[in-house]
């Protein structure tokens, strides 16, 4: 099944091959290729997969004539490829082949700052999907999210920003609106957010709009509930200093 999803294969090639189907390969001809989870792959596929970047041409299921391809290829995956080669399980001058230019995703929990820039800008894009367009994150539940592991990644923060807007019944989601597994990870580490002081009374929470238009905006308005103190108003965003610093001069804000 999967040499034919990415060869494709001629018509009574196997069972349930009713007609001639172009794979991946043909398909994304001049363009670009994504394969995901490139490290799940089988060893029976990774020759024809090694074939078709060497030599840029493949075969269709059915077929004996090669035909010339030009695609590029992007892979990802979540495992440590030089260890799979070790064990057997993933063939070394494949690896060479595909690791050329690398790019290096940290996990979210090693990237603390990004997640309430995360979580706001796919609250913006979910919640006209879901159909609350007034909802917001409230700052005890941003602060809860902040300091969560996300061992599920990004994927994770998607599921729990719609667990979220649906259980709301409010305009601003509160911690009883989270998922059981964020509140049970704050109490096994002994962590507890800060409640909002008298200051951040007046703005207990931020509406998720576009990130690229409201960004700036919301830097500014939290800078002047805290009278220019700029580590409150990092505190009231949920986001670490550093990061605070660095947007601001993005923004030119002074």
């Amino acid at each position: 099944l999967l040499a034919s999803q990415l060869f494709g294969h001629r018509r009574g090639s196997f069972t349930g091959a009713v007609s001639d189907q172009a794979g991946f390969f043909e398909s994304a001809e001049n363009g670009s290729l994504f394969l995901d989870e490139i490290g799940d792959i089988p060893l029976s596929m990774q020759a024809s997969l090694l074939r078709a970047l060497q030599e840029h041409e493949i075969i269709r299921i059915g077929e004996a004539t090669p035909k010339k391809v030009n695609v590029r290829i992007l892979t990802a995956t979540n495992k440590d490829l030089s260890k799979l080669v070790e064990q057997g399980v993933f063939r070394e001058d494949l690896l060479y082949r595909i690791r050329v230019a690398r790019i290096s995703v940290p996990p979210l929990r090693d990237r603390k700052g990004d997640i309430p820039l995360l979580l706001n800008s796919i609250l913006a894009e979910r919640r006209i999907a879901i159909g609350k367009p007034t909802v917001k994150f409230g700052i005890e539940a941003m602060q809860l999210l902040t300091k969560y592991q996300w061992p599920g990644n990004v994927r994770e923060l998607k599921n729990i920003v719609d667990h979220c807007i649906i259980h709301c019944q409010k305009s601003v989601i509160s911690p009883s609106d989270l998922p059981q597994e964020i509140i049970e990870s704050s109490h096994k580490t002994n962590e507890s957010f800060t409640p909002p002081t008298s200051n951040q009374n007046q703005i207990s929470s931020y509406e998720a709009q576009n990130p690229e238009e409201d960004e700036r905006d919301r830097f500014l308005n939290a800078l002047s509930q805290v009278s220019g103190n700029r580590t409150k108003a990092a505190k009231l965003l949920g986001i670490s200093r550093a990061t605070f610093y660095r947007r601001l001069e993005q923004f030119d804000i002074s």
